[in-house]
């Protein structure tokens, strides 16, 4: 009676050790070295997506900004769904946004939950107004008190934004046909990985992208995603680092876990933390 009391006892312990493992929802940190030909100058980027107005350390958000700042990026780049266009409030991001606009150099780029419901506009004057800048078809030289052989960052809005994917396209072809690729290290924000092949066609060294909430599900080691928004059952990008024809790309698995209407398994949201060397 004794062995099979504590046999049973056992199975629960670990049935629910592997169902507090597989939803672990706490922040985690993950760290990637691009390696750059063109500059000897070192550069890192905090990425943060997706956030989708959850809270980290309640409604001040301390446990996210904490983890920028123990990271100490030279910028950070919010790669769109910050705002969340379905039940979030809010004030939750903008908490995130005015923190780390206020100590860090910050660029934005839109995300399909930031154009539903014709807010796009809305949402971008909230980010400038924490002192971010907007990237919305546009290119800046990282500033870094102004420091040579910085990256050059280009970025375009949410798909959604325009009428299709080639007039997005299009649009990227315009504005980065008129600088130099091959005399910096060129990064492109941009919210989708679903498109990377037409985004090696463009000549970017390193493509930084969310959208794919890390395909909700995982099997580690055996399934990296069960299902992505743009990319359906046993996503190609679901998160992680993927590499074609001379250009990387970075996919975060994002912040989203109170929004979701499903959990999130062995899926732990993500602060990206990239060195480029």
């Amino acid at each position: 009676m004794n062995k099979k009391f504590f046999l049973m006892v056992l199975i629960i312990a670990l049935s629910l050790a592997f169902v507090v493992l597989a939803i672990d929802s706490r922040l985690k940190t993950v760290h990637y070295e691009i390696e750059n030909p063109k500059s000897e100058t070192p550069f890192r980027i905090a990425l943060i997506t997706d956030l989708h107005s959850c809270t980290y350390g309640g409604s001040d958000q301390s446990d996210l900004i904490k983890a920028v700042r123990a990271q100490n990026p030279d910028a950070v780049l919010f790669g769109g769904d910050i705002f969340d266009s379905r039940k979030m409030p809010d004030e939750n991001a903008v908490t995130a946004l005015k923190a780390l606009g206020a100590e860090f150099e910050c660029y934005y780029i839109s995300g399909n939950h930031e154009v539903r419901h014709e807010k796009l506009d809305y949402y971008k004057e909230i980010v400038a107004s924490c002192g971010i800048r907007v990237l919305d078809g546009t290119h800046t030289k990282a500033a870094v008190s102004m420091t040579s052989g910085t990256p050059d960052i280009y970025g375009f809005d949410d798909t959604s934004a325009y009428g299709n994917l080639s007039e997005q396209l299009e649009h990227i072809r315009e504005v980065s046909g008129n600088y130099h690729f091959e005399e910096s290290f060129n990064v492109l924000l941009i919210h989708r990985p679903e498109n990377f092949e037409h985004y090696t066609e463009l000549g970017f060294d390193l493509v930084l992208c969310g959208h794919a909430h890390g395909g909700q599900w995982r099997i580690p080691g055996l399934l990296n995603g069960l299902y992505c928004p743009g990319e359906g059952i046993f996503p190609k990008y679901a998160g992680g680092f993927y590499e074609k024809d001379g250009t990387a790309m970075i996919v975060s698995r994002g912040l989203a876990k109170e929004s979701n209407p499903v959990p999130r398994i062995f899926n732990r949201p993500e602060l990206v933390i990239i060195d480029i060397v």
